[in-house]
Order: C-alpha cells, then structure tokens, then sequence
C-alpha cells in the first residue's frame, strides 16, 4: 500500500524557518521524480520542488535560494528546508511522486502519481 507522509509542518513568525519531511513507502522511490507542491486557501496547486538527484533538483520562482530539497534514497524520506519564510508561503504543503521531472511546473503537477496527506504551514507577519 503507498503511503507519503508529512511531518514537519507548523507556525513561524516572518522570517523563521522550518524543515519538512515525507516518509515513503509502498512503491519504488527511485522510479519517480519526488518533489513538493503546496496549495493556499481558495488558490490552486502550486510546484515548490523536485529532486531527480543532488545534482538536479528545480525550485519554483517563488521559493528559489530559500528552500531546499533533499531526500535520503537510504530511507526513502524527501525533506524540504525552507529558510527565510513570510506570509505568501503560508499554505499546506504536500509531498507528491511525479511521473515526469520535465517541463512546465502544470505539466508536473497532471503528472502527479502520488501524493500524501499535507501538512499546514502559517506565516505570521
């Protein structure tokens, strides 16, 4: 059974920090672009990040030199450290396998094969 969960989630003042992670299990991490995606009350799906290896990881504009991904192959867990954070990233954030690491961020985000269940994040100003 696949199952991504969040943890990690919470409220920060404008400017903290705080370190998500994703547990998986279920079906091969490796055989999917991992990423995250977040969605803001009465907003749609927004891409944050994917990882393909250390070496290749996309960030969307919104986030760049922010937020990190990483994920541990040993563990199958993904994480995402975001730095810096203020209000427009208040949102839930979502741990997601894509079937595509290429392309538009839409097109990754209709390439979602799996995802979990969220977990909230606020930034207060």
């Amino acid at each position: 059974q696949v199952h991504l969960v969040e943890s990690g989630g919470g409220s920060v003042q404008s400017g903290g920090s705080l370190r998500l992670s994703c547990a998986v299990s279920g079906f091969t991490y490796r055989s999917y672009c991992m990423g995250w995606y977040r969605q803001a009350p009465g907003k749609g799906r927004e891409g944050v990040a994917i990882i393909e290896s250390v070496e290749r990881t996309r960030y969307a504009d919104s986030v760049k030199g922010r937020f990190t991904v990483s994920q541990d192959n040993a563990k199958s867990t993904l994480h995402l450290q975001m730095n810096s954070l203020n209000p427009e990233d208040t949102a839930t954030y979502y741990c997601a396998a894509f079937e595509v690491c290429s392309g538009s961020w839409l097109a990754l985000l209709r390439a979602t094969k799996y995802f979990g269940q969220g977990t909230q994040v606020t930034v207060s100003s």
